[in-house]
């Protein structure tokens, strides 16, 4: 693969992020895996080039089990990119877990069917542990700097990936609870473990908008409507946790070993 070096920081989110800033490049990049959601938008902040995709597309076109993770994962790497943040919108499977609360996951269950998950189909294939998939280091930075910013943080978590586009069903949604699970949502696999696959440093920070179904009674049952209400409600919070967790990113990746995930080969 040939890295471009036109970027260091990778973020998944919509052109809330980055239609504000200066000097916005836009650019396409053709993959192996297939076109990306959109193009790629590049923009400096502090010492870091920072690429900002929407990973539903521009106009929110593309539903979660349809984003091409693989083809978005590599146009990142290909950009040069050594770190990756992905913000969603989440919904709480525990009742201490509030609405507008963020939760830095660092476990994941995989709840999803069909989606390309991996980089590695042969002939040349290796088993990337999943055990520790989100960088330390991104969600140690993002934590303290929520804590300043009077962001309602919660540390760790695990977050349940479900297919999509449907929410979870009253059944569901209690066996997720019973299981000690914290957080639900639709996107965050493949893609975190594809850009750990990639080498790069992957963290996920879920945006609360709900309480999924059947936690709380007497609560409507989720809604679109509702999950978009709550999480352009939070878009500044999350804005400005972002950008000043970006500036102090070192500019190295050397405290985590999440550079030498794998051996690649393409």
């Amino acid at each position: 693969m040939e890295i471009l070096n036109k970027a260091d920081i990778g973020v998944f989110g919509g052109s809330g992020f980055y239609s504000f800033l200066k000097d916005v490049e836009e650019v396409k990049i053709d993959t192996p895996y297939g076109p990306t959601s959109d193009s790629v938008f590049i923009s400096q902040i502090g010492p870091h080039k920072v690429a900002f995709m929407p990973r539903h597309g521009r106009k929110h076109s593309i539903p979660p089990h349809l984003v091409n993770y693989r083809a978005n994962v590599w146009a990142m790497k290909h950009l040069g990119c050594k770190r990756v943040i992905s913000p969603c919108a989440a919904g709480s499977l525990q009742k201490n877990i509030e609405p507008g609360h963020f939760v830095l996951a660092d476990q994941f269950v995989d709840w999803t069917d069909g989606r390309k998950n991996t980089f590695f189909e042969g002939p040349h294939v290796q088993h990337p542990s999943p055990v520790d998939t989100y960088c330390p280091q991104l969600r140690a930075l993002a934590g303290n700097i929520a804590k300043e910013l009077n962001i309602p943080i919660h540390q760790s978590g695990t977050i349940v990936i479900i297919n999509g586009p449907r929410f979870s069903t009253l059944a569901e949604s209690k066996f997720f609870t019973q299981q000690g699970w914290n957080v639900v949502g639709m996107t965050a696999f493949p893609e975190n473990y594809l850009v750990k696959e990639l080498n790069m440093c992957p963290l996920n920070i879920s945006l609360i908008t709900d309480y999924d179904a059947g936690l709380v009674a007497g609560m409507p049952p989720v809604s679109h409507e509702e999950v978009l209400k709550v999480f352009n409600g939070n878009i500044d919070k999350l804005k400005k946790l972002l950008f000043q967790m970006i500036e102090q990113i070192p500019t190295e990746q050397t405290a985590c070993s999440c550079g030498q995930s794998t051996q690649l080969d393409f």
